[in-house]
């Protein structure tokens, strides 16, 4: 028996197995999306929980990890629609990517572009999902998920510019 099924059986060991590898990713894209530790915290709390009532939808094991991330996206635009307030940048704690530290420059950057944008962008750059997994995650087409990284590219490459003129 998989650990999916014992999952489904209500086993809690089972699902702590299944969620301890994910963790990290998912504290990645709910920080990259909330900027604040707090309500990633809150994100990933609700995500696991709302993930063990309903472990029984999940129609394939292979699928996991992207179902779980976009359990956790609508967690995190929940959180965002109920702050509707800016988070001064200042306040955005230090991101820690594996091997990488995330400036306040960078998240700057990735700040000023448009939201779907910045959001395919986050996951696809930062988090290492495919665009297959993206538009699975986001609930849109792999074209459109390529359309938006265009778009997004662009006005990063456009952002990118007029700094460098400063």
């Amino acid at each position: 028996m998989s650990l999916i099924e014992d999952a489904k059986n209500k086993n809690p060991d089972a699902f702590e197995q299944l969620i301890q590898p994910q963790l990290q990713r998912m504290y990645r894209v709910a920080i990259s999306m909330l900027h604040n530790e707090e309500d990633a915290a809150d994100a990933i709390q609700e995500t696991v929980l709302k993930c063990w009532q309903k472990i029984g939808q999940l129609k394939s094991e292979e699928y996991f990890g992207t179902w779980l991330t976009r359990i956790l996206i609508n967690q995190c635009k929940d959180i965002l629609k109920e702050r509707k307030k800016v988070v001064p940048l200042e306040e955005f704690p230090e991101l820690i990517h594996e091997d990488h530290y995330f400036t306040n420059e960078w998240r700057k950057i990735l700040s000023n572009l448009n939201g779907k944008y910045q959001v395919v962008m986050e996951l696809y750059y930062v988090d290492g999902f495919s665009t297959k997994e993206i538009a699975r995650m986001l609930h849109i087409t792999e074209v459109n998920v390529r359309s938006r990284m265009v778009r997004g590219r662009k006005q990063l490459e456009q952002i990118l510019t007029v700094r460098a003129m400063d």
